[in-house]
């Protein structure tokens, strides 16, 4: 499962993909996956009031304490692209194998995971 532009977003197409790209910088450091291909990016949004990008964002578990170096990559991912963002970390759906992209799959299997 990939995450899509939503048609009411404001980010626009091409920011969309520039930003979509840049997040696959970020690389979860528990499987060395990055983030968009596993699936952990739900939404992106833009804070007109703040200027911002608005990540909506989950983790393979609520008890990950990896929020910090997710944001700090994040941060060094989104330099140049966009001046501010922010994480909102969401757990409802709830992260499942299911939402890993195709090519994320295959890197999964490349490291030797089965799923």
């Amino acid at each position: 499962m990939e995450f899509v532009q939503p048609a009411e977003s404001t980010l626009g197409a091409a920011r969309f993909e520039e930003v979509r790209e840049a997040l696959k910088d970020v690389i979860d450091p528990e499987l060395g996956i990055n983030i968009v291909d596993l699936g952990l990016i739900y939404d992106l949004g833009w804070d007109d009031e703040n200027n911002a990008l608005i990540i909506h964002m989950t983790l393979t578990s609520a008890g990950c304490p990896l929020t910090d170096v997710l944001e700090e990559q994040t941060g060094i991912a989104l330099d140049g692209v966009v001046d501010a963002f922010r994480i909102n970390w969401v757990w409802m759906p709830p992260w499942g194998i299911e939402k890993i992209t195709p090519d994320g799959r295959e890197m999964m299997s490349a490291l030797g995971f089965t799923i």
